[in-house]
């Protein structure tokens, strides 16, 4: 990874601060992030945060279970499928499947499947290169930007990685998602929650070379 030292960690979570903004789409709005103190070192002798949000807040993974009624729930997912090699996939604005199909053939069985785009801009993919993206094997997917389908309605492209059994980590710091380039190891690490659709999660990765 060019410029960048062996070893070295690079934090691809946002923050979970003053500056998240949840999901709102037409009346419907995620839960909003709420930290607020339970208890003081003054009164109890020690500090609690009471912390709400929903589990769609922040860089978090998506289970099938967030599109699909039967779909899969976050504790399917081990943390052996969170942790191991990714293979990075750069999408262009425009992604024909030619200039897809020949960035694939890079592909050499890496664990994790990490999916980006042009900073803050949105990559516009058709039905047959999702195909040829859903043919890889990875289950854990990470995102870097926004992906949308030609020709259909919004989060399409969600609805189908869910349809597959894959789950999908995004919202991630795409500044420094964006510094790295190659190879490396991967760690996304959501919370053990059970039955849930999703879940916030810390996603890091470390350089090898």
């Amino acid at each position: 990874m060019s410029g960048l030292e062996k070893n070295t960690i690079i934090d691809l979570t946002k923050p979970l601060d003053k500056s998240f903004n949840p999901f709102a789409s037409g009346k419907y709005c995620d839960p909003p992030l709420d930290i607020s103190e339970w208890s003081s070192v003054a009164n109890e002798g020690f500090r609690v945060s009471r912390i709400s949000m929903g589990t769609q807040s922040g860089t978090h993974v998506d289970a099938p279970a967030h599109f699909l009624d039967e779909g899969a729930t976050l504790d399917v997912l081990t943390p052996d499928q969170c942790v191991g090699n990714f293979f990075l996939l750069d999408l262009p604005l425009i992604a024909c499947a030619s200039v897809v199909a020949g960035r694939l053939d890079a592909y050499r069985h890496e664990k994790i499947l990490f999916l980006r785009t042009p900073e803050h801009q949105a990559a516009r993919i058709s039905f047959d290169v999702m195909e040829k993206i859903l043919s890889l094997p990875p289950l854990l997917w990470v995102l870097s930007g926004e992906i949308e389908m030609e020709h259909f309605r919004p989060l399409e492209f969600h609805r189908l990685v869910a349809r597959a059994g894959k789950f999908l980590v995004e919202d991630l710091d795409q500044h420094a998602a964006h510094l790295l380039s190659g190879f490396g190891e991967m760690f996304a690490l959501p919370l053990r929650l059970t039955g849930v659709s999703g879940s916030p999660c810390r996603v890091i990765v470390r350089i090898r070379a």
